[in-house]
């Protein structure tokens, strides 16, 4: 069963530990007058996601469906959820619309944003930003105004059962997470986007896997991603690949 936490004021994360894969996967509901998720979890994951949304709100009333990435724990869930609530628009970045959602089997609306966009929920304002690379080509990031909160999907994550939220230093084992895993090709496009991200001094991060971390911690996975290697190395999943 999911567990519900409120992160931030108006925000929830909805966590689900899987020990197979030693990761949580979460989703974000902002409560407002046009309620918005951020990611939906896999396609099995529907029902006890929409289970978690429940106990805030009733999922008809789901605005947005923000997608920052076009893979199965972020969008899984996403034709559902839509077909649900009759006013929700899927969110994605203008590249991922291009790419998969406007040419994918899906039937729902499809709102492709650029970077600098922004949806008005009502107290609560998300703003986008194109992140192409981190991981995926077709990589968007949200930042909420009011409460100083970002959406940065696979960046900053920590391995492991966390916490609602992480004050720990997790950085070492991030980095090691992603050199085993090897979902980032370089660490040039993730040092780019990290630079960018500094000037809106975020309150807080929602990763799609581990714990919220705030402001006071963040400094230390920032410093990791600038001074650690991080990226591709040969392995994936952990598995080495030939030569």
């Amino acid at each position: 069963m999911a567990q519900v936490d409120q992160v931030a004021d108006g925000i929830y994360r909805i966590s689900s530990f899987v020990p197979q894969k030693r990761l949580s996967f979460n989703q974000f509901l902002i409560d407002d007058e046009r309620p918005a998720l951020v990611h939906t979890g896999t396609y099995p994951m529907y029902d006890e996601v929409r289970a978690a949304v429940a106990q805030v709100l009733d999922p008809a009333r789901l605005a947005y469906v923000v997608v920052p990435h076009f893979e199965a724990d972020e969008c899984g869930g996403m034709g559902r959820f839509v077909a649900e609530a009759p006013e929700a628009v899927l969110v994605c970045s203008a590249v991922g619309a291009r790419i998969n959602l406007w040419q994918w089997d899906y039937a729902g609306p499809v709102l492709g944003v650029e970077d600098g966009d922004a949806v008005e929920l009502g107290r609560h304002r998300l703003r986008f930003l194109e992140t192409p690379h981190v991981h995926h080509w077709d990589s968007l990031m949200a930042f909420e105004e009011a409460t100083a909160s970002l959406f940065p999907a696979d960046l900053f994550l920590q391995p492991d059962d966390q916490p609602p939220v992480v004050r720990e230093d997790l950085a070492a084992e991030m980095c090691a997470w992603y050199r085993a895993a090897g979902i980032f090709a370089s660490e040039g496009p993730v040092r780019r986007v990290v630079d960018r991200l500094e000037p809106l001094a975020p309150a807080w991060a929602h990763p799609m896997h581990g714990g919220s971390v705030p402001a006071a911690a963040l400094p230390d996975y920032v410093a990791a991603l600038r001074e650690e290697a991080f990226a591709f190395d040969g392995r994936l999943f952990g598995r080495e690949l030939p030569g």
